[in-house]
């Protein structure tokens, strides 16, 4: 019992630790958009994104989830000891939560998801050999780095198009935005209900038929619609704003549906990204409670809340610099750019989850940034941020390797 006790406080810091980074990287990196467009002020972010990715972590964070993280490795058909099991969740964990922290002091925007896996697969390379290795499962990992990023720009080039020929170009831009920007709204709304009726609803317990998720995500779009309806009302054309740009009445439109996008967007991602932080540590608690590998283990409430806790954490204390790079570092985003990138981001996540694609959302967002740059033209762009960020993607599952084997012989020698 007195070894159950020293994995569960371990677990428990180690997950609190790795979830703060999670708020520091990737929770920052989802609120970039809208602070670097100025749709937000970094305060409001960090208000919006504490509300919205608390209730969607803690009201749709799971209730069940795999114990090893996209399949890496399989214990049961490794015969793997629970104690060496709990030993290298331990240390992937810990390493996840160092690297992220590392990433997140540099203002890199990394995958959360890539980190834990590469933190699981240093463990169990370093353990059980190569082959003991999903190489299947990495080779779709490797596979998204391209897919992701590269669907996420076209998808944004392409609405930050719509948005200037639509738009921008009208001989009344203002006028046109007010009856264009509703659709937006509904599509937006559209997006982020599908996303959570497809895994929010699914991992409350809820299995709900085709049509009826299809039918409340356009419920929720068109709710999402009318609001935003009754609110663009309120938004009337300031002739002296656009003295110095022609188009500050249009941005501050798309300014409101920049807002509605925030609060989605850090719902939905507190709702499927809080696993990245609190699985291994479910895990951990299973196997050390029972003593068995089970393959899915159920999330006590005061894991899901600490890990909510930690999330919220990690973005208040460190979320800055993330949203400083991905906001501003890459190029210069307004509210049309924001909501283009956002949009875009979302569709893209939307499309890989139903081919069972796994994808980041880190690398869709940053991505559909780049996409939306390069509709501006190739010198809006920072190629030393974005020379820097393409290099952390590259060693981040190797870094995570590296950790969690060192990490695991520390633990092994004084657990």
């Amino acid at each position: 019992m007195s070894s159950y006790y020293t994995y569960l406080i371990l677990a428990s810091v180690f997950g609190f630790l790795m979830a703060w980074g999670v708020g520091a990287n990737d929770v920052a990196n989802a609120m970039g958009t809208s602070v670097g467009s100025k749709a937000l002020t970094i305060r409001q972010a960090i208000v919006i994104a504490t509300i919205f990715e608390f209730l969607g972590a803690f009201l749709a964070g799971g209730q069940v989830t795999n114990t090893i993280r996209k399949g890496i490795i399989d214990p049961a058909a490794l015969n793997i000891p629970p104690d060496i099991f709990i030993l290298g969740m331990l240390a992937a964990l810990l390493a996840a939560a160092i690297w992220l922290i590392v990433a997140s002091r540099f203002g890199w925007p990394v995958s959360t998801s890539h980190t834990i896996v590469g933190a699981v697969v240093g463990f169990g390379s370093m353990k059980f050999g190569l082959g003991a290795i999903s190489w299947d499962t990495m080779g779709n990992i490797a596979l998204s780095w391209i897919f992701s990023p590269v669907l996420g720009g076209v998808i944004a080039f392409a609405l930050y198009v719509s948005v200037q020929r639509l738009i921008l170009s009208q001989p009344n831009p203002f006028l046109q935005a007010k009856k264009i920007v509703p659709f937006y709204m509904f599509i937006v709304g559209w997006i982020v209900s599908a996303l959570t009726m497809g895994s929010g609803v699914k991992q409350l317990g809820f299995d709900l038929p085709f049509w009826a998720s299809f039918g409340l995500s356009c419920a929720g779009a068109l709710g999402t619609t009318l609001v935003g309806y009754a609110l663009l009302k309120k938004i009337h054309f300031d002739p002296k704003a656009d003295r110095h740009f022609h188009y500050v009445n249009v941005e501050k439109v798309f300014g409101l549906l920049m807002l509605f996008t925030a609060c989605a967007m850090a719902f939905a991602h507190g709702s499927n990204d809080v696993a990245n932080a609190i699985g291994p540590l479910a895990a951990i608690e299973s196997v050390a409670r029972t003593g068995l590998l089970a393959q899915e283990s159920t999330i006590p409430l005061w894991i899901l809340l600490l890990g909510s806790l930690g999330i919220v954490a990690g973005l208040v204390m460190y979320g800055h610099k993330v949203i400083a790079t991905v906001g501003s570092g890459i190029t210069e985003l307004t509210p049309t750019r924001g909501f283009s990138a956002t949009l875009a981001a979302a569709i893209t996540v939307v499309m890989a989850s139903g081919t069972g694609l796994p994808i980041s959302t880190t690398h869709t967002l940053v991505g559909a940034v780049l996409g939306v740059g390069i509709a501006g033209g190739i010198n809006a762009l920072n190629l030393n941020i974005i020379r820097n960020i393409f290099m952390s993607w590259i060693i981040t599952l190797p870094a995570g390797a590296g950790l969690a084997i060192i990490l695991y012989n520390i633990l092994s020698l004084v657990v």
